[in-house]
């Protein structure tokens, strides 16, 4: 793959380690986009509009890099499922997942300012979690750092725990569709 410098606008070390299984150089500039949350919107809309606004605010401060912004959220039906505030609120959280199947959206947007090129997509899975006990939600809770994760969990965190199935890209769940990611950056013109 012929790329301008890549950059990935996230402080995730999810994101990180899910890009550096493509075997490709970047660097690492968080930005600081407050993220939107529109009622109005589709989950994909919603995901992507944050995933641009994170790419763009860095885009504009590095022009000649192929910035790359993402934005994860959990739905259930249209109920958004953002990184929970409190301990409290993760384990409502995940009472209301139990037993449910819900889906994980991850918006990526690709911008490469002084070229002019942009291309935003988003990648859908389903998850399905296992019923689960309130003890068994506590027990969960007390192994991991569910604040910083959308939906309360990280399924490559003792995700064995409480999901019982997943239905298309593990990789999004994590926090990027390395797949369909893969494929935009090898069609990216040179």
């Amino acid at each position: 793959m012929k790329l301008p410098s890549l950059i990935l606008a996230s402080a995730s070390p999810r994101r990180t380690e899910l890009l550096r299984q493509l075997k490709l150089e970047f660097e690492i500039v968080p930005g600081d986009a407050a993220e939107i949350f529109d009622e109005q919107l589709s989950p994909h809309e919603l995901c992507q509009l944050n995933a641009h606004r994170k790419a763009r605010v860095i885009a504009k401060k590095i022009p000649d890099a192929l910035v790359l912004g993402a934005d994860t959220l959990v739905f259930l039906e249209r109920e958004v499922f953002g990184k929970p505030q409190n301990l409290d609120e993760a384990k409502q959280m995940l009472e209301r997942l139990q037993g449910r199947t819900h889906q994980v959206v991850t918006g990526v947007s690709l911008i490469h300012l002084r070229a002019h090129r942009e291309r935003i997509f988003a990648a859908s899975t389903d998850v399905t979690f296992r019923p689960l006990t309130t003890g068994q939600i506590s027990d969960y809770l007390s192994k991991i750092n569910p604040l910083d994760k959308a939906g309360a969990y990280a399924i490559q965190e003792r995700g064995e725990m409480i999901v019982s199935e997943v239905s298309g890209s593990y990789s999004n769940v994590v926090g990027l569709p390395v797949e369909q990611l893969e494929k935009e950056l090898s069609a990216w013109p040179a």
